[in-house]
């Protein structure tokens, strides 16, 4: 990496610590407000696990797997997004400022637009997601028969890290492709909400051709699916090599590369409303 780049990222990060620490500060000022919209998103998150636990009142599997098995999926997905969610999740105003003008604010301010977009209106309420989706993946550790090894010890913690890094890189190319459509915000919704409310579900249960989408075209499945299935002992939902289910970190990357040039063509396309 070059030292402008090193630059250019610590000045990134500095900016992106500064807002979110104006905002936590912000929310902290009312301590009772603030426990209160926390337990609340908490219970709000759990509705949807209970949906799924109500499904298994009345069978015993869903598409061949068990509920501590989709726990484990659900575990996994929930809680990578949740800790995307909480450091990006208010991109999804961008097409917002656009339109109203005030997104020109943050181009003539001296730190970097990504990071002042991304830090905007950071959120602490949303470790209710984020504490959620932990509680489940820890009774699924428990509760799945599973012959562990150091492999697949250690591969979860590197799998939670990877899915939070994919969403992330969602979140960015969901902002970008808002600055040219302008008011997108549900577009990207539809690929970080409901990727992750899809990944909660085995991938048996969806078609082939689908599957092959979410594997190959938008890798979602590198967040849970495939990691997944080897820890479990099951199938690849398509026919990966054996190593495959290791690559998570390795598409996380290759997906923050193609975000951050989406990101940069985006703002290059740039035009003011001239409001």
């Amino acid at each position: 990496m070059r030292v402008a780049d090193r630059d250019r990222l610590r000045a990134g990060v500095r900016a992106y610590a500064l807002i979110a620490g104006m905002w936590v500060r912000s929310s902290l000022a009312y301590r009772t407000s603030f426990l209160v919209t926390v337990c609340g998103n908490l219970l709000v998150t759990c509705l949807d696990f209970v949906g799924i636990l109500l499904m298994f009142s009345q069978v015993d599997s869903l598409g061949g797997w068990t509920l501590p098995e989709i726990a484990f999926l659900y575990g996994l997905s929930v809680t990578s997004f949740g800790i995307a969610d909480l450091l990006l999740g208010s991109m999804d105003v961008l097409g917002a400022r656009i339109r109203d003008g005030s997104f020109d604010t943050l181009l003539v301010r001296p730190a970097p637009v990504l990071a002042q977009i991304g830090a905007d209106r950071f959120a602490l309420r949303r470790l209710g997601r984020i504490v959620q989706g932990t509680l489940v993946l820890g009774w699924a550790l428990a509760s799945v028969d599973v012959a562990w090894s150091a492999a697949k010890v250690l591969l979860v913690p590197v799998v939670l890290g990877s899915g939070a890094v994919i969403f992330c890189a969602v979140f960015v190319a969901g902002a970008a492709f808002q600055i040219v459509a302008q008011d997108a915000a549900e577009v990207q919704n539809a690929f970080t909400y409901g990727g992750t409310t899809l990944l909660q579900y085995p991938p048996t249960v969806f078609g082939k051709d689908f599957v092959r989408g979410v594997t190959c075209l938008l890798p979602l499945a590198f967040v849970n699916w495939v990691p997944a299935c080897y820890v479990l002992g099951r199938p690849y939902p398509l026919r990966l090599p054996s190593w495959a289910a290791f690559g998570s970190p390795l598409v996380a990357l290759v997906c923050c590369v193609l975000a951050g040039l989406a990101w940069r063509a985006g703002l290059g396309s740039y035009r003011s409303t001239g409001s």
